[in-house]
């Protein structure tokens, strides 16, 4: 399971958590808002990282080879 697999899944734990945590405190909000527009961006995270895997590696260790200078 890599990085990126791994924090989705804890993210999406955590959203599962705090709607049981709202719902059994009798507050329910606008939770399919915010859930749907959190997994939304989570998808299209995953679609992006699947998509530019490589040019996002060397991105990064650039930008983090020019801090270092």
């Amino acid at each position: 399971m890599t990085c990126l697999h791994r924090t989705l899944l804890r993210s999406q734990l955590a959203l599962v958590r705090a709607s049981r945590r709202a719902c059994a405190r009798g507050e329910r909000g606008d939770v399919p808002g915010w859930v749907l527009i959190t997994l939304m961006t989570a998808g299209l995270v995953a679609v992006l990282w699947a998509v530019a895997e490589d040019q996002l590696k060397a991105l990064f260790t650039d930008a983090l080879d020019s801090a270092r200078r």
